[in-house]
């Protein structure tokens, strides 16, 4: 792999207590990648700790984004600055680094666009979120395999990988709002991006306290069941060649 080739995007919002051993993890499992955290204009001492970190990109955004806009802001990024592939990783130390290859190899190897890691897949051990949340995992796990014409596990994956075409796609058509991640399967699905999901663990967080509680999750399911809906209803902003309506 030549330097350069992968860029991963680390959005990031108070993680003090975690950005560092993220950092470190993937430094060791992908040294030759660049590694770009989006801070989403933290509260705590996360910009003081990215200060001192060296040989990685810091973009810190000036106002509280939410996760839509500060991944967008890392994946415009990495679009703009020519790398192959693109892969999201949370900040709260929860995704596998030494798994980031297993992610990226069906890309490379021209089988996928873009490739989610999904924690429900095969017979996976790890940490599988709060009841709550697993509520809303469910649901779209249901809804979004309606909408997209075939069974998805882990919709509400973080863990993702882009090929080039999806990452340029993304760059400008992310959805830039809190919790965007069941849209963006049927938005790539319907714009005839080849989406392949593999059994990958997440961990409890390494430290902090998530931002998501119950009302949160509760806000979640209704905003983001209107969102999904209407982008399947939306006519394609990709046009593919033999792709089926």
């Amino acid at each position: 792999m030549s330097r350069g080739e992968v860029c991963i995007v680390i959005p990031c919002h108070n993680e003090a207590a975690c950005i560092r051993g993220v950092l470190d993890s993937l430094r060791r499992s992908q040294p030759e990648a660049s590694l770009v955290v989006v801070n989403d204009c933290s509260t705590d001492a996360t910009g003081e700790v990215l200060a001192g970190e060296s040989g990685i990109t810091v973009l810190t955004l000036p106002v509280n984004l939410g996760i839509g806009g500060a991944v967008q802001t890392g994946l415009m990024y990495a679009a703009r600055n020519g790398f192959r592939y693109a892969v999201k990783f949370d900040g709260d130390g929860q995704h596998p680094a030494d798994l980031v290859d297993e992610l990226l190899e069906p890309i490379r190897e021209g089988r996928a666009d873009l490739v989610i890691g999904s924690r429900f897949l095969g017979d996976v051990n790890g940490f599988k979120s709060t009841s709550m949340r697993r509520v809303g995992i469910r649901f779209f796990r249901w809804l979004n395999s309606a909408l997209v014409g075939r069974r998805m596990t882990d919709n509400t994956s973080g863990f993702r990988a882009y090929s080039r075409e999806a990452l340029i796609f993304a760059e400008e058509h992310y959805p830039s709002f809190d919790y965007p991640e069941p849209e963006e399967v049927v938005l790539m699905s319907r714009n005839g991006f080849r989406i392949l999901e593999i059994p990958t663990p997440m961990r409890e967080r390494s430290g902090g306290v998530s931002s998501i509680n119950f009302w949160k999750s509760a806000y979640f399911m209704v905003k983001v069941f209107f969102s999904v809906v209407v982008a399947a209803l939306r006519p394609r902003i990709r046009k593919t060649e033999g792709a089926e309506e």
